[in-house]
């Protein structure tokens, strides 16, 4: 029987300057913008979708970029540092890039045998590029990368937290997530010991509360193969306590929304419809789509929104 929770699905997060999000995302890091959107709660942003050549789950670093926002502050009680999946003889030539597009990498870090970069985006965003053997997906290109160092999707996700007791409850007993490994405060949770899945815990019970604004993650969104497996998970969660939203239309996928008890906002997500369902493949993210309900209001959103443009060749 297949298990409710398959995975990471995306993880969103909030920043800055559309512009300089699209030029860091897809530019520098090289994933493909597969969907250009607005936050359905909040009209005037944009909702951009970063990932391979397709979306597919467990690759989707999705934003809402606030022109104009303040600088929010990772800390506990947060998704702390987003860490991508690159193949294990890409270090060298991720530090070259890195410091090609004034990036500093803060720090080279080895952890359960893996060695990491960590550094952040031009709003403070945490990420790590966590290298590794294990992971055989294909990343996506615009040709500035070789293929074979191309992000190829999520590694994981780190929260911090106070304490790890019920979440870890959560976890183990409710999402098919299973304790895997631990170093010090760090502990290590998967399902089938695959990138693209891995949730670690760090217990900072003395760490001081993290700020939401930009440069901070706003959700960790789970997959979940279909509707039926969504709702069987509602249900679940429900039961257990949790205050978990009615089930939202997000065009590309369906999603429940509830808070674990750390305090990090968790959504879990179905697989389908996915992003071509209303571009073709070939065409990912060029146009704004906006959802039936916004069609209306389609000539001031667009007016609200601040234009952007991404070019390739400048990421050569």
């Amino acid at each position: 029987m297949q298990p409710l929770i398959l995975g990471i699905h995306h993880i969103t997060a909030i920043s800055g300057d559309p512009q300089q999000n699209l030029n860091f995302y897809s530019g520098i890091l090289g994933l493909r913008l597969v969907k250009k959107t607005i936050n359905f709660d909040a009209p005037d942003v944009y909702h951009f979708y970063f990932g391979d050549a397709l979306g597919r789950p467990g690759t989707v670093f999705t934003t809402f970029p606030f022109v104009g926002a303040q600088r929010g502050k990772k800390g506990v009680g947060e998704l702390t540092y987003t860490a991508f999946s690159i193949a294990v003889t890409s270090l060298d030539f991720w530090v070259d890039r890195l410091k090609k597009f004034g990036i500093p990498v803060l720090d080279r870090l080895t952890r359960f045998g893996q060695s990491i970069l960590r550094f952040e985006d031009q709003d403070g965003m945490g990420i790590e590029l966590v290298a590794n053997a294990a992971d055989q997906r294909e990343g996506w290109t615009y040709g500035g990368i070789p293929l074979e160092h191309s992000i190829k999707g999520f590694f994981g996700a780190t929260l911090t937290l106070p304490r790890k007791e019920l979440t870890e409850r959560l976890l183990v007993e409710s999402m098919n997530y299973r304790l895997h490994d631990q170093e010090g405060n760090r502990f290590r949770y998967g399902i089938g010991g695959k990138p693209g899945e891995w949730v670690d815990i760090v217990v900072d019970p003395n760490g001081q509360r993290g700020v939401q604004s930009a440069g901070t993650v706003h959700h960790l969104a789970f997959r979940t193969a279909t509707t039926a497996t969504q709702l069987e998970m509602q249900q679940r969660l429900i039961q257990q306590g949790f205050g978990v939203t009615e089930v939202r239309d997000r065009n590309y996928f369906l999603s429940i929304y509830f808070r674990e008890p750390g305090g990090v906002l968790f959504e879990i997500a179905t697989d389908v419809p996915g992003f071509a369902i209303d571009e073709d493949e070939a065409h990912l993210g060029e146009l704004l789509k906006l959802p039936d309900w916004a069609e209306k209001s389609r000539v001031q959103i667009e007016s609200s929104l601040k234009p952007v443009t991404f070019e390739p060749k400048n990421y050569v």
